[in-house]
């Protein structure tokens, strides 16, 4: 990936996001060089955490090859614009927040806020939502993602919370045009130990879970 902007074509290649929360400053850059051994290129950092900021702003600065970084849990226009300046390349948030969503618009910057309901979802595609996130998936079920497409199949959902290897194929076979991984592979313990070989493994569980769906049907 030679250009570190979030380019949606190149993401629906490998529509995989990373959701990094609770890295360490002395963890993240190994966190960071795990993603990019297993192949993962799209990861976030959520601004609910300790030194996120300076955490994109390092990824920005040391991996614009091979990473394409952004923020989470944004939750207003003044986190955006601090977000923006560390270098995150697109944003990411729980709910849909309408000033957020026209700031990314006029900036052309890629916006996938949450939302859960079908007003909910649709309202944000209609604020002009890059990708609409839906947390929790988990409560839902890969079934919901066929339910809410079937009237609404111009909108493009990502599946996040409760995703894994075992039960990706189910998300992106209802509808799903992307999926997340977070917590229960970039576990606070997990990146304070710098358990990266553990990490590594099961990303590219994840990622390959992902590629034999894709395959399976070309």
């Amino acid at each position: 990936m030679s250009d570190p902007s979030f380019d949606l074509a190149q993401f629906d290649k490998q529509p995989v996001l990373g959701i990094i929360r609770g890295a360490t400053p002395d963890s993240v850059h190994g966190v960071m060089q795990t993603c990019i051994s297993a192949g993962l290129q799209y990861i976030e950092f959520t601004l609910n955490s300790k030194e996120a900021l300076s955490f994109i702003e390092e990824g920005a600065r040391e991996f614009p090859e091979t990473l394409c970084v952004g923020a989470g849990t944004v939750l207003s226009v003044a986190d955006t614009e601090r977000a923006v300046n560390s270098g995150a390349k697109f944003i990411v948030a729980p709910t849909l927040n309408e000033a957020v969503a026209s700031y990314c618009h006029k900036r052309n910057l890629p916006y996938l806020p949450g939302a859960l309901t079908p007003t909910e979802i649709e309202k944000a595609w209609n604020c002009g939502a890059t990708m609409v996130k839906v947390f929790p998936a988990k409560q839902m079920g890969p079934e919901y993602f066929g339910t809410v497409r079937g009237p609404f199949n111009e909108i493009r959902l990502m599946a996040v919370g409760g995703v894994g290897p075992d039960n990706v194929h189910s998300y992106l076979g209802a509808g799903a045009s992307a999926v997340a991984l977070g917590g229960s592979v970039f576990s606070p313990e997990r990146m304070k130990n710098k358990e990266f070989d553990i990490i590594q493994k099961e990303i590219s569980a994840f990622l390959f879970a992902v590629k034999t769906f894709y395959s399976r049907i070309e």
